[in-house]
């Protein structure tokens, strides 16, 4: 449990670090945040506290404003704004996750650093278990090959914590995870399903004019009408909302098998979104 040698006040500048302290139960710690935190975060919505620079334009004075003594970051970081964080004396953890299993090292991490270690074990442990869950519902089913997008211009595969999460709603990921991509060589891969979860666009995705203006009308997943576009907020936060993530994963790789989410999940639509 907290004690009083566990940081009082921190200043996080990104969402994954917010949802994380939230999912402990130490939320009161945050003293100050980015506005995008809000978007994954809905109790910090309508809160008093102030809000800073993320982690690519942290600014020393807004962080000193606050008194810290405990500073949050991730990457995407530059070096100009780990300055900034490190000019302002508050202790600084920065972290750089990839994979699920970097995801759990952070939320204990967290846990650790603000004295809730048990019920960070809790956490990493309910997401294994609904994780394995889905992978049990499509162990035996067809892997249809699925091409997951984090950016669309230039064309950005999503992170390797994605095409873990593809892997578990019996999907095939298509393409290096966190590269580059040119649109002929996806086109050449064939998709069966197309996923579109875009860096702070939400779910709002221009789907039917990425096709267009790729020249993909007569890729699989356009042919059949599986091109979806899911929350940025549930696939892009390597926190525990990854699990939202995954379950609308499944139900756009599998539909026969999952449940249609009533938010986050959004498919093409033959006139055109």
């Amino acid at each position: 449990m907290p004690t009083e040698h566990t940081p009082r006040r921190i200043v996080s500048l990104q969402p994954s670090a917010t949802v994380i302290l939230a999912s402990v139960g130490q939320l009161a710690r945050v003293v100050a945040c980015t506005r995008y935190c809000a978007q994954v975060c809905p109790e910090m919505e309508f809160s008093s506290r102030a809000i800073v620079a993320d982690s690519w334009t942290a600014k020393t004075g807004e962080i000193l404003a606050v008194r810290p003594d405990l500073v949050i970051a991730a990457v995407p970081y530059q070096e100009k704004a780990v300055t900034e964080i490190l000019k302002s004396g508050a202790r600084f953890l920065g972290l750089a996750p990839r994979t699920l299993q970097d995801v759990y090292t952070d939320i204990a991490t967290i846990a650790g650093a603000v004295g809730e270690s048990t019920r960070g074990e809790r956490v990493i442990a309910e997401m294994q278990e609904e994780i394995e869950k889905v992978r049990a519902a499509v162990r035996g089913a067809e892997r249809p090959r699925v091409f997951c997008e984090e950016w669309g211009k230039p064309l950005i595969a999503s992170q390797p914590w994605v095409a873990e999460l593809v892997d578990a709603a019996g999907g095939e990921f298509l393409g290096q995870p966190g590269a580059q991509h040119s649109f002929d060589v996806i086109a050449a891969q064939a998709p069966e399903v197309l996923i579109a979860a875009w860096c702070g666009a939400g779910d709002r995705v221009p789907l039917a004019k990425i096709v267009r203006d790729r020249g993909w009308a007569a890729m699989p997943a356009v042919r059949q009408d599986r091109v979806y576009s899911i929350s940025d907020e549930l696939l892009n936060t390597p926190a525990p909302t990854l699990v939202h993530g995954l379950h609308a994963l499944a139900a756009a790789i599998h539909p026969g098998r999952f449940p249609q989410p009533s938010l986050g999940l959004r498919c093409i639509r033959r006139s055109g979104s």
